[in-house]
C-alpha cells in the first residue's frame, strides 16, 4: 500500500438498523498516519460510522475501502484482518480474567502487534494491576486494557469510540500522550469524541456529524476559524 492510498475511504455510506435509516450517504477519508476526529452529539451517527466500518451494522450501502480493499460485503473477521483495531465505547474487558490474560486473549490480525511489554512501558498502571481480574480495574485503567488489547493484534488503524470518556482528568492526559505516540509509531486513528478538549490538540482533521450526515469537514490549522461554528454544532 503506498502513502497515497487511504487508509480508510468512505463514499456515499449509507447505513440502517432495521428500518431505521441511520448514515444518509457520508463521506470520509483517512491517509495512513493521520489522527481524525468524528465530532458530533449523541445520535450523530458517529459510534454507527465506526460500526459500519467493522461490519457490524445491519444493511450497507455505498463504498467502504480499507487500505484500497473494498469491505462493504465483506464479514467483520475479514475487515478486521486488513490491519483494523476497533476499541468500542463499552470496552468489552473480561471480568473474571486477569489484566494480562485480557491482553493475551486476541487473535493476531496482523504482522506485528505490540509485545505485552510494550503495552506495559505505555501504560504502566497496567503493569501494576497484570494479575487483577479484569472487573476489578478501575474505568480508566480498563481503558487502558481495551485499548492495549488491540495494540496487540497488529491493527495499524484504530477505531476508537470515545475513550475519554467520564474519565479522570490525569487518565486522559495518560490516553493523550498515547495517542501522540501511536501516530509517531505510524499508526492511523480515527476516533470518536464528544470531548473537544481532548480531541482539538490531537486531531490532524475533523468531521462534524449531525442527524447521520457530514455536515463540515476542516484540518488542525483552521481550528480557531472554526470555532463558532463548533459552538452552533456541539455547544463547546
Amino acid at each position: 500500500m503506498s502513502n497515497t492510498t487511504p487508509a480508510i475511504r468512505i463514499q456515499d455510506l449509507h447505513t440502517w438498523y432495521g428500518e431505521s435509516h441511520i448514515l444518509h450517504g457520508i463521506n470520509i477519508e483517512v491517509m495512513p498516519g493521520e489522527v481524525v476526529s468524528l465530532l458530533g452529539r449523541n445520535g450523530a451517527g458517529r459510534t454507527t460510522t465506526l460500526r459500519a466500518i467493522m461490519g457490524l451494522t445491519g444493511k450497507r450501502t455505498g463504498s467502504i475501502q480499507v487500505n484500497g480493499v473494498e469491505t462493504i460485503k465483506m464479514a467483520p473477521h475479514q475487515i478486521a484482518r486488513l490491519g483494523l483495531g476497533y476499541c468500542p465505547e463499552e470496552r468489552a474487558i473480561m471480568a473474571s480474567l486477569s489484566c494480562q490474560e485480557n491482553l493475551m486473549l486476541p487473535p493476531k490480525v496482523a504482522e506485528g502487534g505490540m509485545s505485552v511489554d510494550e503495552i506495559y512501558e505505555m501504560f504502566p498502571n497496567l503493569k501494576a494491576r497484570k494479575n487483577s481480574p479484569g472487573g476489578r480495574l478501575s474505568g480508566g485503567e480498563q481503558q487502558m486494557l481495551a485499548v492495549g488489547r488491540i495494540l496487540r493484534t497488529g491493527a495499524k488503524t484504530l477505531l476508537l469510540d470515545e475513550i475519554s470518556e467520564g474519565l479522570a482528568p490525569v487518565i486522559v492526559q495518560a490516553l493523550a500522550r498515547m495517542i501522540k505516540e501511536l501516530r509517531q509509531r505510524g499508526f492511523t486513528v480515527l476516533m470518536v469524541e464528544q470531548n473537544f478538549r481532548f480531541a482539538a490538540p490531537l486531531a490532524d482533521r475533523f468531521y462534524i456529524m449531525e442527524r447521520g450526515l457530514i455536515v463540515r469537514e476542516f484540518t488542525a490549522t483552521e481550528l480557531q476559524d472554526n470555532m463558532e461554528m463548533l459552538q452552533e454544532y456541539l455547544g463547546v
